[in-house]
């Protein structure tokens, strides 16, 4: 497989964007650019000079850097699809800056959901590979379903987060692979003439399962006398943490529920951060008479806590924000929250403060957060700084509960 050179108009184009809401600046920050993207974009090039209305679509840009870069190397148009909300805005705010570089009036559309609409007809896809086997089998069905009989896939990762599986999903659903040179430590799969057997077989993703850990159909009992239910349903698309299972941490915080407050005292609670949706479940449960709200900056976890939801048949109202921030001052009297403590392979702990500092705006005075997160991290004076007094409730060698109460 050869290995071309980023066409030289990209190089000054690519510098110049910022991994917004960052300035670039931060050396432990995000950057805007990495070889993966570049590495994309050098092959795709001659087939995105070539492109007609519809072919060319983005999964999985970071910033902007493969969407800004499709536009200059001549793409009648884009569609795209990121799970984060934030590098929804990122990309945004990319194009608006480079809009001289790259003209204007060519239409970019960025899809929420991974399904026909941002797929139907592509021939050319360029993908920064997912860090989940599931998540990339999720992405590998739908090209195989929706896209054009011709697509070519190119999927860019790092080469320390590759694997062999990634191979064999592809595989799976496409008969020639591909397997890029490596450059800046990245590398590409390129996966082209879709198996005729892809198009028909049913989807993997979302996942249902049946889930029966004693410390979940405890917490999801109703406080006020009921009969604890025998099972709950997790709906889990590929890109959800933890998948169509409890993960953990969650576990724990689920075997403190019976000090969380009384059914008396919630009217509205929160689930920050809401992945496959089980904890909004048990607060939908534990809480029949509360209004429960789920949000997650994650396409994928958005449409689980859907899902998952309304296999329970409980009602909870979903968003999709970044760190809870479009919820209300002072709209809450409980909220749960396991907050991330990666970004994509990337230990970062931005987001949790992010989301500490949410619940102590949202929450009632008296209010309660409870909050599980890896005990070597230590966030308990974050927490009584951003929230309030916090006590340790539950602690072992790996997770931490805390309860932190709004003054």
């Amino acid at each position: 497989m050869t290995d071309p050179s980023l066409p030289a108009q990209l190089t000054p184009l690519l510098d110049g964007l910022v991994p917004w809401p960052d300035d670039g600046t931060r050396a432990d920050g995000p950057v805007a650019v990495d070889a993966t993207d570049r590495l994309l974009l050098a092959h795709a090039a001659e087939r995105v000079a070539a492109a007609g209305p519809g072919d060319v679509v983005v999964l999985g840009d970071r910033f902007g850097a493969l969407t800004v870069g499709v536009l200059a190397l001549g793409a009648p148009d884009v569609r795209g699809h990121t799970d984060a909300v934030t590098a929804e805005r990122a990309i945004a705010r990319n194009l608006d800056e480079t809009a001289a570089e790259v003209g204007v009036g060519r239409p970019v559309r960025l899809v929420p959901e991974l399904g026909r609409d941002v797929l139907d007809g592509a021939r050319t896809v360029l993908l920064q590979l997912p860090k989940s086997l599931a998540e990339l089998t999720e992405v590998a069905e739908a090209v195989a379903r929706w896209a054009a009989d011709d697509v070519v896939l190119l999927a860019g990762g790092r080469v320390k987060h590759m694997t062999r599986a990634m191979n064999d999903v592809l595989t799976d659903r496409f008969t020639d692979l591909q397997v890029s040179l490596a450059r800046g430590k990245s590398r590409l799969l390129v996966a082209s003439g879709v198996r005729p057997e892809a198009r028909q077989a049913p989807p993997l993703y979302p996942a249902r399962e049946q889930v029966t850990d004693p410390e979940l159909l405890a917490a999801a009992t109703p406080t006020a006398g009921g009969a604890a239910p025998t099972h709950l349903d997790v709906v889990a698309h590929g890109g959800t943490f933890a998948g169509a299972a409890l993960d953990h941490g969650t576990r724990f915080l689920l075997s403190t529920a019976g000090r969380w407050p009384a059914a008396a005292r919630v009217h509205d609670a929160v689930d920050l951060g809401c992945g496959s949706g089980l904890l909004s479940v048990v607060l939908a449960r534990r809480y029949p008479d509360a209004r429960v709200v789920a949000t997650d900056r994650s396409a994928s976890a958005v449409a689980s806590t859907l899902a998952t939801a309304a296999a329970n048949g409980v009602d909870v109202t979903v968003t999709r924000d970044d760190a809870g921030g479009d919820l209300p001052d002072a709209s809450a009297d409980v909220v749960v929250l396991n907050p991330p403590f990666h970004d994509r392979a990337a230990l970062r702990t931005d987001a949790a403060h992010r989301m500490f500092a949410t619940a102590g705006r949202v929450l009632r005075p008296g209010g309660e957060l409870w909050c599980v997160y890896n005990t070597p991290l230590r966030y308990r004076g974050s927490l009584s700084r951003a929230v309030g007094p916090t006590e340790h409730v539950a602690q072992d060698v790996r997770f931490t509960v805390t309860r932190s109460r709004k003054p």
